[in-house]
């Protein structure tokens, strides 16, 4: 089984940030502790290799964009390989679905050198081949992005933890470097596209999806990408298509401007 996750190496953004003690992470063994999050879900990918993926609307799946492609070609995977299992665990999930469509990020370009580009542009929307109506998956709403400072949290599967997800409840916005989010919260390979959530108002709301882990100054960070604006776009790609094997969509968000330095390596499989 191959775990994705991509790894920097970014140095110099965080000087002066007070870090909060953050809570540990939680495994959802139990039904009582997994039932607020079972729109979170694993994503199977090619029969070898999973991410983490949240519903967003009853046919909807928001997830990382290099998820969907495959180390060894460069390709976008044909989206008959890709099911999504909510609220998997310990070998089975509240709803199965297959994937009917993809759209990944108009300026997302798999195997590029990498960039804050890349990151902050590693966002996609899976359509199911049918909506999950099940009244235990309630699909998450989506929220503006928090800033320095501010409590997030986030659920996700990973290595060692593939049979159930983890919940880390509270952990700190760090800052932003060109867009991308970079929070104290515990990932690892699997946790790719995973929502990191902001609990305003006392509800879950994703703000932001999991792209990378990386250390800054030696602290252990994780990556999070833009959402705003892409999601509208990603959400307006899936009506244009025709049902075909899709490609990324070429609708220009931004300037594409934006490098971070940061030195990338990947993990082994």
């Amino acid at each position: 089984m191959r775990y994705w996750m991509a790894i920097f190496t970014l140095g110099g953004v965080l000087a002066g940030a007070a870090i909060a003690q953050d809570a540990v992470l939680r495994s959802l063994q139990s039904g009582v502790d997994a039932s607020p999050w079972e729109a979170v879900g694993r994503l199977n990918i090619g029969g070898n290799s999973f991410c983490t993926g949240a519903l967003i609307e009853p046919n909807l799946v928001l997830t990382a964009a290099h998820c969907l492609y495959s180390k060894d070609s460069g390709r976008q995977i044909n989206h008959e390989n890709v099911e999504f299992l909510a609220g998997w665990r310990n070998g089975r999930a509240s709803a199965y679905r297959r994937v009917r469509r993809i759209a990944v990020h108009p300026e997302y370009t798999f195997g590029e050198d990498v960039s804050s580009d890349r990151v902050r542009n590693d966002v996609a929307l899976l359509e199911l081949d049918h909506a999950i109506r099940n009244t235990t998956v309630k699909p998450f709403g989506t929220s503006a992005r928090p800033g320095r400072g501010d409590r997030v949290g986030v659920v996700s599967y990973a290595r060692d933890r593939s049979n159930a997800p983890s919940l880390q409840e509270v952990c700190e916005v760090l800052g932003q470097q060109e867009g991308v989010l970079i929070t104290s919260c515990s990932v690892d390979f699997g946790s790719s596209g995973a929502p990191i959530f902001s609990f305003t108002g006392g509800r879950a709301k994703i703000v932001s999806v999991v792209s990378a882990k990386a250390e800054i100054d030696g602290q252990k960070v994780s990556l999070g990408t833009d959402l705003d604006a892409p999601l509208k776009h990603l959400k307006a790609e899936l009506d244009r298509q025709e049902g075909h094997v899709p490609v990324a969509s070429r609708v220009g968000i931004g300037d594409g401007r934006g490098s971070s330095g940061a030195k990338f390596v990947k993990p082994e499989d």
